[in-house]
């Protein structure tokens, strides 16, 4: 009865033990957040078109642009872009591992069955009757050893074997707990790719729309150019310019020519480059995109949310998070490997030399104890990896550290950038209504004899290039306005979609 109540103490006492758990215990960071989003620098704080408040972010970002066919194409690069893919595959490669850290929580459970047919050796019975012989004569000449037939038989087994590791230290727990935390590492590693993708197909649409906006411009002053040739022949038809004008009308209209296959040839890369995004072979959306359309504008005010919710809306913070939470209980499971390995192993079953005794009771055989292995000399092993891990550790901290200002260097540069391309765009539309109007003029002043070709060449020159740096910024703002978004962390969910690759309904619906 004392034994009894002993063992009885033993299984109840074992939960009781597994509650310890040595090594440092992971405490959620503070992270740093103003109160105020940045201010713009000083020359930048002046009114624009576009004002960015704090109001709530549509995670649905693209849409402020009211574009219909890039809102389409983001939707198609949620479900068909294979970077997306590849990130939902670590992601289900890293819940595989956290079911395969789990496991080694729970007791292990195995059946097996065998049959073994035996033959000992004569020999060694004949050297064990030898030695009998030799020691208690009397008894060695009962047998004769040469006269001694060994016979073969069978063995028959089946049995059910389990093993349990007691964890006492709490070793099996922290591994578990750092299996959750690269869980949650690749959650956020999909997530940062998703963003990442959704911003790469709107700077590529965005840079496409402004080279075919680019391209219609050119083709405008080519007409020009074709004009005032057409005006220099008459003129020198007429002998009131030399041959001079007519060149260099020439000239021009061929330069303004030339600029072209190169625009058309960044038109087809920036269609191929968005096929890619959505998984689509090459020229595959060059019917839906070919056409041109004006460059997706910003709206009047950009939200932005609030500070306060940065590091819950940018995943590499919560990526640095998760790593530092890992490489916490890394420090755990170092310090526990210091301590007694403690194991339960079990075996029950039936053991018979013919199969028809196999299943009755007689036949049955079983074992169960405890096993303990404590480590005593590893040549400085255990402690080099336990230096090793508090290294990581501090190194994963110092990174979320690093992480979490970097974030807010991008959100202070990306408003910076998109306060002052708005600023540019308002000195360059003065510039193109300026060279507008200089054109105007040296073409009249041309036809009437008082101008000489120089300055109608000099003047439409002028206007290409103004005409041209205000498309680019047009586009510019755009894009400054993706990476804005970018930098913001992408708008905020509080559940992205499980099967993102599988659906087919855009984001918003999965949501």
């Amino acid at each position: 009865m004392k034994y009894n109540f002993s063992f009885l103490s033993i299984v109840i006492l074992i939960p009781t033990l597994t509650g310890c758990a040595v090594g440092p215990d992971y405490h959620k960071k503070d992270v740093w957040t103003p109160s105020k989003w940045p201010k713009p620098a000083q020359s930048l704080q002046i009114p624009t078109n576009s004002q960015v408040v704090m109001n709530k972010i549509n995670p649905q970002w693209w849409e402020y642009f009211h574009d219909p066919v890039l809102s389409d194409l983001e939707r198609r690069a949620v479900t068909s872009n294979l970077d997306i893919q590849m990130a939902t595959q670590r992601l289900i490669a890293s819940r595989a591992q956290l079911m395969i850290a789990g496991s080694a929580r729970f007791p292990s459970l195995a059946a097996g069955a065998s049959y073994q047919r035996s033959q000992y050796s004569k020999k060694s019975f004949s050297r064990a009757l030898q030695k009998v012989r030799n020691s208690e004569p009397a008894l060695g000449n009962v047998v004769n050893p040469s006269d001694v037939d060994v016979p073969s038989f069978n063995q028959w087994s089946d049995s059910l074997d389990t093993s349990w590791e007691v964890d006492l230290w709490g070793r099996v727990r922290r591994q578990y707990e750092s299996a959750g935390a690269l869980k949650q590492v690749s959650e956020e590693d999909r997530r940062g790719v998703l963003i990442a993708q959704q911003a790469e197909v709107a700077q590529n649409y965005i840079t496409l729309r402004g080279l075919q906006s680019q391209l219609n411009i050119v083709k405008e002053n080519e007409q020009i150019a074709q004009n005032i040739l057409n005006l220099a022949n008459q003129r020198f038809n007429g002998g009131l310019v030399t041959e001079l004008d007519v060149r260099s009308a020439e000239a021009q209209l061929e330069q303004t020519r030339a600029e072209i296959p190169s625009l058309e040839q960044q038109i087809v890369e920036y269609i191929n480059a968005l096929g890619l995004l959505l998984g689509e072979p090459p020229r595959a959306l060059s019917e839906e995109l070919s056409t041109p359309t004006p460059i997706p504008l910003v709206p009047p005010q950009v939200p932005i949310g609030f500070p306060s919710e940065l590091a819950q809306r940018r995943p590499d913070i919560r990526q640095a998070e998760a790593k530092l939470h890992s490489a916490t209980a890394e420090v755990g499971v170092a310090v526990a490997d210091f301590y007694p390995k403690v194991t339960v192993d079990a075996q029950m079953g039936f053991r018979s030399l013919s199969f028809r005794d196999l299943g009755f009771w007689g036949a049955r055989a079983w074992n169960v104890g405890p096993s303990i292995s404590l480590p005593i000399f590893e040549g400085g092993k255990l402690k080099g990896q336990l230096t090793l891990k508090k290294a990581e550790q501090k190194e994963a901290a110092l990174a979320y550290r690093k992480t979490v200002l970097q974030a807010w260097q991008e959100v202070d540069n990306a408003l910076n950038a998109y306060k002052a391309e708005q600023l540019k765009q308002e000195r360059l539309q003065d510039t193109v209504k300026s060279n507008q109007r200089a054109v105007y003029l040296a073409q009249a002043q041309y036809r009437q004899g008082l101008q000489t070709y120089i300055n109608v060449l000099d003047a439409q020159r002028r206007l290409l290039s103004s005409q041209q740096d205000l498309i680019d910024s047009n586009a510019q703002i755009s894009i400054n306005l993706v990476q804005l978004y970018k930098a913001l962390g992408g708008g905020w969910e509080s559940k992205y979609p499980e099967k993102i690759v599988a659906s087919k309904e855009p984001l918003s619906k999965q949501n």
